[in-house]
């Protein structure tokens, strides 16, 4: 699949893997438009949004023409999924996952990332490193699931390394760059 065909990319991941920092680069190799699910479902202080709330907001997300959404929310993947054209996801390991989060949260310490809703700065967060733990054994099978129920037609891309993003990007890049030539 061409980068002009990739127009609605869901970012779907382990937490830490870098499902933002991803759809920054992919923003602004593909000049589209950039949600982070976070920002819209955490109100102030971490609360989260009701899930009648929640679905009603991502239906109206989804609308738009371009987009790339990164964010899990396993809630709604049957919304997300059927909307859009592309999915990758971010199948790499729990270590790597806890190991980046940790990291993440010393590096943010009590201000918000920028891809977090106001109000929510970060913190050392243990029940938050415990559903990382768990995410291949519970999460993950459901992705796979919403994948095969929702997932024809779509172009999935599951990258198990960074160096396969890396190179994906690179890629990427370099085609926008000669096309643009």
């Amino acid at each position: 699949m061409t980068d002009t065909n990739m127009q609605k990319i869901l970012i779907i991941g382990i937490p830490g893997a870098g499902k933002s920092t991803l759809s920054f680069k992919l923003a602004e190799i593909l000049n589209l438009p950039l949600i982070h699910l976070d920002r819209h479902f955490w109100n102030p202080g971490w609360v989260e949004t009701d899930r009648d709330i929640w679905r009603e907001k991502v239906k109206e997300l989804i609308l738009g023409e371009k987009w790339i959404i990164d964010g899990n929310y396993d809630s709604s993947l049957d919304l997300r999924i059927p909307a859009c054209d592309t999915i990758i996801f971010l199948n790499f390991s729990t270590m790597l996952g806890l190991w980046r989060a940790l990291k993440r949260s010393i590096f943010f310490r009590h201000r918000p990332r920028p891809d977090m809703a106001e109000g929510c700065r970060e913190k050392i967060d243990f029940e938050f490193y415990t559903w990382i733990w768990n995410f291949r054994k519970r999460i993950r099978p459901r992705v796979f699931e919403m994948l095969d129920k929702h997932g024809d037609g779509k172009n999935i891309i599951i990258f198990k390394r960074q160096s396969e993003v890396d190179l994906f990007l690179n890629r990427l890049g370099s085609s926008k760059i000669q096309s643009a030539s």
